[in-house]
């Protein structure tokens, strides 16, 4: 297994170039099974959109399209992404902590299952208390809340914990503490 997608990328290139003649047929098809949503969007951007092996056919040029149209929307924080050049590779369940009503919360912690131990993950942008987390697929939410200056907030923070990076989400229209949010289908109540 693999963390970096820039490996697997790489490595199918490097076989294609190996043999380029027999093999260029079959950049598409390769290309299907690189995660091309995942890779860092400059090496997407700037190395994989402007491959000339890609480019030279229309099949891979749409899936090259299609993985920075995903990476723009994980990037925007603008919904779910489904699609297969956006799934990681290593699927697991993972326990992460953090909340609190007397204290504020400045941490997101990831309980490591076989560790048996707490790690702290993620300071968290804006600390607060009172405020409600749900996770949608790869990314946790938390809303509302009460802030350092005891302010009701209306902030949505988002933490990819693929990528592992903190994003602000669209607020929420009504500023709220000590609320419960759930998720339905993909999408965050």
């Amino acid at each position: 297994e693999t963390e970096d997608e820039r490996l697997v990328y790489e490595a199918a290139l490097n076989w294609i170039n190996y043999d380029l003649e027999k093999r260029h047929c079959q950049i598409p098809e390769l290309l299907r099974t690189v995660r091309l949503a995942l890779l860092p969007a400059i090496f997407l951007m700037e190395n994989v959109s402007t491959e000339e092996l890609i480019n030279s056919q229309p099949k891979s040029k749409e899936l090259v399209d299609e993985a920075i149209r995903c990476k723009l929307k994980i990037l925007q924080n603008d919904g779910v992404v489904n699609s297969p050049c956006a799934r990681p590779r290593k699927t697991s369940h993972a326990l992460f902590l953090l909340g609190g009503q007397t204290f504020m919360c400045d941490k997101l912690y990831l309980v490591d299952q076989k560790a048996k131990e707490i790690i702290p993950k993620a300071d968290i942008p804006s600390p607060r208390k009172e405020f409600s987390a749900c996770a949608i697929g790869c990314k946790v939410y938390i809303t509302g809340g009460r802030g350092s200056e005891n302010g009701v907030s209306k902030d949505v923070w988002v933490y990819d914990t693929v990528h592992e990076e903190w994003s602000k989400a669209a607020p929420m229209l009504i500023a709220r503490f000590g609320h419960g949010s759930a998720e339905l289908k993909h999408c965050l109540y």
